[in-house]
């Protein structure tokens, strides 16, 4: 956060990644706002769309009077645009980075350039403010050297057994000790 740099959070399926950002968003006291990536992702559905449905009926409505179609109120807010507009009190989750394309993963890197958006038919907004975002990779693919060079990157590796159990114990505290303790012997970590 000093370094008002992306975090970047690699490693296997399952060993928390998604959880610590959580856990930050809720040391921080901010929301988080969840962008899931997956193949295809484009960046309508990570930043913005119109409402056509809305406008179309507004501009019924007004008949021969001037409307201005490109209000907020038809505009539908995207992670990427709702933590650009209120980065004090979000935390941006751009999960699983890999699975997007690797032109979404260019479109990326010049959001988190100067964490700026241009609408076309509104102008450019700009962040007030450097948002905080994670990202987090399965490490199906590699990511550009761009996009890592960006970043503060961190390795989360699976946990000992000592400190799975532990783990297990705290979120599921009904659970006896022996009983965690088997479940990480059967799963084999």
């Amino acid at each position: 956060l000093a370094l008002g740099k992306p975090l970047l959070l690699e490693g296997a399926p399952g060993v928390g990644k998604t959880e610590a950002a959580k856990a930050i968003a809720g040391i921080l006291g901010r929301q988080l706002i969840r962008l899931q990536c997956y193949e295809g992702i484009d960046a309508a559905a990570a930043l913005y769309e119109w409402n056509y449905p809305r406008q179309m009926l507004a501009i019924r409505q007004a008949g021969d009077e001037p409307i201005d179609i490109y209000r907020d109120d038809f505009l539908i807010e995207r992670p990427m645009l709702a933590a650009l507009r209120r980065p004090e009190s979000t935390v941006l989750l751009i999960d699983e980075i890999d699975r997007s394309d690797p032109e979404f993963e260019a479109f990326l890197l010049e959001f988190l350039s100067d964490f700026s958006i241009s609408i076309p038919e509104r102008g450019t907004l700009r962040a007030h403010e450097r948002p905080v975002v994670i990202l987090t990779s399965n490490r199906t693919r590699d990511l550009h050297e761009a996009l890592r060079r960006r970043c503060v990157y961190h390795y989360i590796a699976y946990p000992d057994p000592e400190r799975e159990a532990r783990i297990i114990m705290m979120r599921a505290s009904s659970v006896a000790e022996s009983t965690a303790r088997a479940i990480v012997t059967a799963v084999g970590r």
